[in-house]
């Protein structure tokens, strides 16, 4: 049997790798789901309801930030943070995408 080729765009699996990174952690997805419960909130109301330190949400909110999940805007002194469902969509699109392949690679090492 011949070997296949196998090749990456670097830029891709790193920007991909980021984001998967950034939706896997328990705590962001928590995160995640409050701000989606109130569609736009401020990182106060996050950490206040949440029982998280400021500085642990503030953390968390930026690598959801810096993957494209949440967006962010200034009012005065307090920030307010939404959800990117665009890029939510694309993670989810290449989750199923992913888990159909590897359906597929099992039914064909079984036959």
């Amino acid at each position: 049997m011949e070997k296949a080729k196998v090749t990456f765009d670097y830029r891709k699996l790193q920007s991909s790798a980021e984001l998967m990174r950034a939706v896997a952690h328990p705590l962001r997805l928590v995160i995640l789901e409050f701000i989606d419960t109130h569609g736009v909130i401020n990182v106060n109301k996050i950490y206040n309801a949440l029982q998280i330190e400021q500085s642990i949400t503030s953390q968390h909110l930026r690598i959801l930030k810096l993957a494209g999940v949440v967006q962010s805007r200034r009012e005065g002194k307090f920030i307010h943070y939404s959800i990117n469902y665009d890029v939510i969509d694309r993670v989810d699109v290449a989750m199923r995408n992913f888990l159909n392949s590897e359906k597929e690679i099992k039914r064909t090492t079984e036959s």
